[in-house]
């Protein structure tokens, strides 16, 4: 079977933020690598397709190829990771079935502000939350610090650090000033919980499973117990190494579906769809949920393969179990 597996090329200069943030954006090809090596093992025909800054090639080498699906690996366009839904709504217009999640649970659930508002309107707990706008001061503060602070559209882990967590109005409106002027996007404001940490993969089409819960174990030596840039990417720092993720995570069968329901029940709400990944911070023994990944990053040494893993699906198996759900759709719509 003819595979098209499509992902971001790197920009030399990142559009906004950091330059360190290169390091997330690079790795989009090793995964996008790992993923064609997995399908010719598994004995298709795996086309590399990279995204760059225009699309209009994009578009050419897809309707050569004609595959019969396309994994889908692509986080945003031209450094924007808010545009991440229009590359998937383009596989839509172009008629050709795909991985993942679709273009609309992609721009909500990329919008941690609008996922937030979501999640509330429909009773699932998260952290208390506001949003400042691009260029507008902060409002009176009516939450409890500490607070964090986080770009309202990125993913990754990008921009968060020890100085993402404020104790005081003069540290927040700082903080918001950074996301302002080095992101160019809002800034959301949400409650920091310090407490276990868990990612929770769910699996389906609706989602309708879990893989094993994996938790994330911060060394004592940490200025802050958060899943921070470098603690995810830098793998050299002592912010990575103090970063650990335990799978399968150590908790009680009832503490365990507690988790899994709260996850589950937030993908379908959104839609997400063959795999997506949910972190979760408890506060007392209720699993708070802090976004909301319909797109996670799926390299054998990730996450979410690594739960795959302990479940006991090989890299492999995991791949074309995500590949038979696109396939599923294909025979549906075209029934």
């Amino acid at each position: 079977m003819k595979v098209a597996v499509c992902y971001n090329l790197a920009a030399t200069t990142p559009i906004r933020g950091e330059r360190l943030d290169r390091i997330s954006e690079a790795g989009a090809e090793t995964e996008a690598q790992a993923v064609a090596e997995a399908l010719r093992r598994l004995g298709h025909v795996a086309a590399l397709i990279p995204l760059g800054t225009e699309v209009v090639s994009f578009i050419g080498k897809l309707q050569l190829l004609r595959p019969a699906v396309i994994f889908n690996l692509c986080e945003g366009f031209r450094g924007d990771s808010a545009k991440e839904m229009h590359i998937a709504a383009l596989y839509e217009l172009l008629d050709i079935p795909y991985t993942g999640s679709p273009s609309l649970c992609l721009a909500l659930t990329q919008n941690k502000a609008l996922t937030k508002d979501i999640l509330v309107r429909h009773g699932l707990p998260t952290p208390d939350y506001f949003c400042v706008k691009l260029n507008e001061a902060a409002p009176k503060v009516t939450i409890g610090f500490p607070l964090i602070v986080k770009p309202c559209s990125e993913d990754a882990s990008l921009s968060i650090g020890p100085d993402s967590i404020v104790h005081n109005e003069a540290a927040l409106k700082k903080r918001i000033r950074y996301i302002h002027d080095r992101y160019s996007q809002d800034a959301l404001v949400e409650t920091f919980i310090c407490g276990r940490e868990f990612n929770v993969a769910v699996l389906g089409n609706p989602p309708t499973g879990a893989l094993p819960l994996s938790e994330i174990v911060f060394a004592k030596n940490l200025k802050a117990p958060i899943v921070s840039y470098a603690g995810k990417w830098e793998t050299t720092s002592a912010e990575y190494q103090g970063t650990t993720p335990l799978c399968p995570a150590s908790v009680d069968e009832k503490l365990r579906k507690k988790i899994e329901h709260t996850a589950i029940k937030a993908c379908r709400l959104f839609g997400c769809r063959d795999y997506a990944r949910v972190d979760i911070r408890m506060q007392g023994y209720v699993p708070h949920i802090l976004e909301i990944n319909a797109n996670p990053d799926i390299c054998p040494d990730a996450g979410l393969a690594r739960a795959a893993h302990a479940a006991g699906y090989d890299y492999p198996a995991l791949i074309q179990r995500i590949l038979n759900m696109a396939l599923a759709r294909k025979g549906a719509a075209h029934a």
